[in-house]
This record gives C-alpha cells, sequence and structure tokens, in this order.
C-alpha cells in the first residue's frame, strides 16, 4: 500500500533530521558557549509551544507566500522534524544529566580536548540512555504522520480517505483497517525498541530530568 510506504518515510526522515539537529542542540545547551545554549532553548520552548498542524501550514503555505516553493512532502517532514527537535532535546539533556561530569574531566585530564570527550566518552552513553524516551518519540512522530493530510501528503490516513470518498458504505470498516495497521506497525517497532533498550542498558546509570 503506498499510503503505508509513504508513512514509513515520513516517519523514518523526520525522525532522523529531528534525532540530528536534537543531539546538536542539546550538548549546545550543556556544553556550549553563549548565545548556543539561549538559542536552543528559544528554540525548544518556541517549537514545543506550537501545534504541529499550524507548523505544517507554515511551512508549506507560508514558504510560498515568499516564494519557496517545496512540496507536501517535503513540508511533512521539515515540519515534524521541526517540532520533534523540540522534545528530543529534553531526551537528549536527561540522558547527558545522567553521566557524571566527573567522565569528562578525567578524559580532559588524560589529554583529550572538550569535543573529543563528548564524541567518544558522553555521545555513546547518552545515545544508549536515550533510547526509551527516544522510542516513545518515534511512535508519537509515527502517529503524528496522519496531520499531514492537512496539505496534501498522501500517507496511510488520506489513502484511506481516498476509499472512503469512492466507497462511503464502507468507511467504518476502513478507518478500522487503517487503525490496526497503525496499531500493528507501532506495537512491532515497540517491541523492537524495548529489546534494545534491555540490550543496551547501562547498569548504574539512571536518567535524570533536564533542566
Amino acid at each position: 500500500m503506498r499510503g503505508l510506504a509513504v508513512t514509513i518515510e515520513l516517519t523514518l526522515l523526520s525522525m532522523l533530521c529531528a534525532s540530528t539537529l536534537a543531539i546538536m542542540m542539546a550538548f549546545g545547551r550543556s556544553y556550549g558557549k553563549q548565545p548556543l545554549p539561549f538559542i536552543a532553548l528559544i528554540y525548544e520552548k518556541i517549537f514545543r509551544g506550537i501545534p504541529l498542524i499550524v507548523i505544517f501550514i507554515l511551512v508549506y503555505f507560508g514558504l510560498a507566500q515568499i516564494g519557496i516553493l517545496i512540496d507536501a512532502f517535503s513540508a511533512a517532514i521539515i515540519g515534524l522534524a521541526l517540532h520533534s527537535t523540540a522534545y528530543q532535546i529534553q531526551i537528549y539533556r536527561s540522558a547527558i544529566n545522567s553521566i557524571p561530569e566527573g567522565q569528562v574531566i578525567a578524559a580532559q585530564s588524560l589529554g583529550m580536548s572538550k569535543l573529543q570527550a563528548i564524541r567518544y566518552i558522553l555521545l555513546p552513553q547518552m545515545l544508549r540512555l536515550s533510547i526509551p524516551g527516544w522510542s516513545n518519540e518515534f511512535t508519537i512522530i509515527l502517529k503524528d504522520t496522519s496531520i499531514a493530510i492537512a496539505i496534501g501528503v498522501v500517507e496511510l490516513m488520506r489513502q484511506g480517505r481516498y476509499v472512503i470518498v469512492r466507497e462511503p458504505s464502507v468507511a467504518l470498516y476502513i478507518l478500522l483497517v487503517v487503525a490496526l495497521i497503525y496499531f500493528i506497525f507501532v506495537f512491532t517497532i515497540n517491541r523492537g525498541l524495548s529489546y534494545l533498550e534491555k540490550r543496551y542498558h547501562i547498569s548504574g546509570l539512571e536518567i535524570t530530568k533536564a533542566r
């Protein structure tokens, strides 16, 4: 089903973009020099406070008003990534806060620069500690792809709507099938990510809420 393929593509691409940006901003907030922490904080506050559908409309229709034309699929990826980044920053910062600061000091005493300490000491541990929060955000993005119907993306929900328009009598059946597909997909992903969480759990370190 093409709609399901589009949903998967939206989820994976937007999650990749959001995770990359969020990791950089999380380290920027924790270890960067001003104005990096301030910029990351403002970004987080703004995009956590704007509904996703509004972000979609701003990206797709707003950019067109200033002469920047992008297709609906790309707009959906950008919108999902911008929105998710604001939440993932907190996930990664919580993981960073859970790692003893003494590890960075010890790494620097051995001759590592701060950047090297972040890359080789903090980053691997942070990624492992972030798996529970990241897996939750992954399923949220997966379900949020259905909102992309607002800007015309033919994802799973819109594909179902096309069928309903042609055959109104089977509307309830189609909606149930769409819901079942989402459930199966989310359930399968959650099981896989739960395995990764147990596989890469770091004994003795617990997530600390980011300040």
